[in-house]
């Protein structure tokens, strides 16, 4: 019985501090897809009438995500302290849940990054060659001004310096950038929230035994 308690306490600190980590990870969540969010430079480019939000997607799952992660993280602590089976079953399942969420965010970023890139292309391409509306060139020039760009490849400007990019080019790269971070961030988090799981199911099995022995 000693050697259990020993054990359970050993692994109900470790979940102490993990839920704690876990909680400060949960902020830097949020705090990134809050900047991916609210970045000028992205909401300049994706904030005009008829741009494509699909890239705010898996931004939406980050944020979300983030803050569950925080409050999860506190009611796991909790649970550790009072070395209660029914919050450590409910904080498993809540890491279940978080961990659908980021490997989700993860393979959004990762699957749709050629698809969320060819759709802000073509919006580009289409405030270039419509002229329908009055809008279009102010549109443009948000683009050329934010990626420091000029043009297409097939219709370069004349105007501009040898070195400046085709902005159909800075975009694949900008938007390369933002969604890997996504891909990343989701799929590293998903990959600690299973060391949770396994503490707060080995300290709940612990819990349990040492009172059936009692």
């Amino acid at each position: 019985m000693g050697k259990v308690q020993g054990g359970m306490k050993c692994v109900k600190y470790l979940l102490f501090v993990f839920n704690f980590i876990f909680w400060l990870v949960g902020s830097l969540v949020l705090a990134v897809g809050l900047w991916l969010r609210f970045d000028p430079d992205t909401v300049s480019l994706l904030n005009a009438e008829g741009a494509p939000d699909t890239f705010f997607i898996g931004v939406y799952i980050l944020i979300g995500a983030g803050g569950l992660m925080m409050l999860v993280g506190f009611f796991g602590c909790c649970g550790a302290v009072r070395e209660s089976q029914c919050l450590l079953g409910s904080f498993f399942a809540c890491l279940l849940v978080i961990f659908g969420a980021e490997v989700a965010a993860g393979v959004f970023g990762f699957l749709n990054k050629e698809k969320i890139i060819e759709e802000v292309q073509s919006f580009y391409t289409k405030s270039i060659n419509d002229d329908k509306y009055n809008t279009n060139s102010t549109i443009s020039f948000i683009y050329q001004k934010v990626l420091n760009c000029c043009g297409t490849e097939e219709a370069p400007c004349s105007d501009s310096p040898p070195d400046t990019k085709d902005c159909v080019s800075a975009i694949t790269e900008f938007f390369n950038s933002k969604l890997y971070i996504i891909g990343y961030v989701g799929i590293g988090i998903a990959g600690v929230m299973i060391i949770g799981m396994i503490f707060s199911m080995v300290l709940c099995c612990a819990i349990r035994n040492s009172r059936e022995v009692i």
